[in-house]
């Protein structure tokens, strides 16, 4: 089955129903999909769980949920009444072979059509459900299963997982999840790259001299200690998202905007990476561990307290990055992500070279730079030179004016949507243009794994940075000492 002979699904299985991810995001999208009519309009959703609650109390669950995290701040009756309708509720620990084989035969029953089964579970749980749904005979071209990150913890637990899930299903019947492909300002990248003909021209290492890409957050770890300390920043946010960023603005012209032919360039780039080892860690990486500090004035513990242990886990990260091919070789990626850092923000930095010769004599000359942020809000903004308006007997002054492309107030009257409505929409209309191929989550673990046997062998432990800071001192001069600076 491929994304152009899949048929819309006309029944959509939530297992993990109750959990923080469904409860956060995952209803609230598919009540705004609802909302924006454009759920199917013969579409049930089934949700299980452990928890033994009847379709009435789980529905309330789901009224609550949406009513707190609507995407538009705002719940309307009828259409939270209108999706309520299509919802049921069965429960099925996944540790109970009785319990599944019984949830099976009720999402057998009721499918009319194409089923999507979206596993919001523990990972260690993927092949167990995988193996049910054969069992159960839902293995065929007509189902399609849903993986949340992350896809393992290293390169060999994820070949395992992704065995078991192909043990039983075709490549082309998986949807591996990284939200941020689903965000409107990560799908206005390749707008902005591939439906211009003022920037593919200069993208590359001949007008570039170097690109930034940082997922910051103020927060800790807020409750998820115990997972994140087993993840690191590594695992939880450089793996996926950052590298998915990355193959975004480094990747060749797709062919046709279409699953393989996007996948197949992303992977090229993953390919393209230059292995960072023992030898390589010390210069070309940094990690941090924050400590206590203060985020916009209020005075926050350190990674420690929170845990409530002593721990090696690196909450900060930054790694500069080799694209070694054609388009890209001798331009650093700097890519950085890390919590309790002093803004939250993501957003993509792009420094244009300088310009060869200056015909203004002293009059200094700052490098264009083009900035994409992504979160908290959209915005696009291009820095160019401009002379300073007045007179001035030495000659023309020249000074950076920006032009900006404010995503907010040029499309106020567009709805801005959550990732997961996107990504709920393509996977049920059987579209894997957003998401992850078995291949990329492969060759960006192996990339992934070197790094963290580097400090292992190198015997390089995080350093730590105050909460509210940039993180620790390593990560500025990990581009100073080649004439880059962090935009801070």
């Amino acid at each position: 089955m491929t994304a152009s002979t899949a048929h819309t699904a006309q029944l959509l299985t939530l297992f993990g129903a109750t959990g923080d991810l469904a409860g956060r995001m995952l209803f609230p999208s598919l009540y705004g999909l609802q909302a924006e009519g454009l759920l199917p309009e013969r579409l049930r959703i089934l949700g299980s769980a452990r928890s033994e609650l009847d379709d009435a109390a789980f529905r309330e669950l789901v009224a609550q949920s949406v009513k707190r995290h609507a995407p538009d701040g705002e719940c309307r009756e009828d259409a939270l009444r209108a999706l309520l309708e299509r919802i049921e509720y069965r429960a099925a620990p996944l540790d109970d072979a009785t319990s599944m084989a019984s949830l099976v035969e009720a999402i057998d029953a009721r499918r009319d059509g194409d089923v999507l089964c979206h596993l919001s579970t523990a990972p260690r749980w993927y092949g167990a459900v995988c193996d049910a749904l054969a069992n159960g005979g839902l293995a065929g071209a007509g189902t399609r299963v849903m993986l949340e990150k992350p896809i393992g913890h290293d390169l060999s637990s994820a070949i395992a997982i992704n065995d078991a899930v192909s043990a039983v299903f075709d490549e082309s019947q998986v949807f591996r999840v990284d939200h941020y492909l689903g965000k409107e300002g990560v799908q206005n990248l390749l707008a902005l790259r591939f439906g211009n003909a003022l920037f593919e021209p200069l993208w590359n290492a001949r007008h570039i001299a170097q690109v930034q890409i940082t997922v910051a957050e103020t927060v800790g770890v807020e409750g998820r200690g115990d997972y994140y300390d087993t993840a690191g920043a590594v695992r939880d946010m450089l793996q996926n998202h950052l590298l998915q960023l990355l193959c975004l603005v480094a990747m060749e012209p797709p062919s046709q905007f279409e699953p393989t032919a996007v996948r197949n360039e992303k992977l090229k780039v993953l390919r393209s990476l230059r292995p960072i080892g023992a030898a390589e860690v010390a210069i070309e990486t940094a990690a941090g561990q924050y400590t206590a500090g203060a985020i916009d004035g209020v005075a926050v513990p350190g990674y420690a307290q929170e845990l409530g242990r002593a721990s090696g886990t690196e909450t900060f990260v930054a790694i500069r990055a080799h694209v070694d091919n054609w388009r890209w070789s001798g331009v650093p990626f700097y890519l950085r992500t890390g919590k309790r850092l002093p803004h939250r923000r993501t957003e993509i930095f792009i420094q244009f070279r300088q310009v060869p010769h200056s015909i203004f004599g002293s009059a200094p000359i700052a490098p264009n730079s083009l900035l994409i942020e992504l979160q908290p809000d959209e915005h696009i903004s291009l820095r160019l030179m401009s002379k300073t308006p007045g007179l001035d007997r030495s000659g023309l002054q020249l000074s950076k004016v920006t032009l900006d492309l404010d995503m907010q107030d040029e499309f106020a009257a567009h709805c801005r949507r959550p990732a997961y409505e996107r990504l709920y929409l393509d996977a049920l209309e059987g579209n894997g243009t957003l998401f992850v191929r078995r291949d990329e989550t492969e060759v960006a673990w192996r990339w992934v794994d070197a790094i963290r046997a580097g400090w292992r062998d190198a015997g390089l432990q995080p350093r730590s940075y105050p909460a509210g800071t940039w993180g620790p001192a390593a990560a500025l001069t990990l581009g100073e000492r080649h004439g880059h600076g962090w935009r801070e």
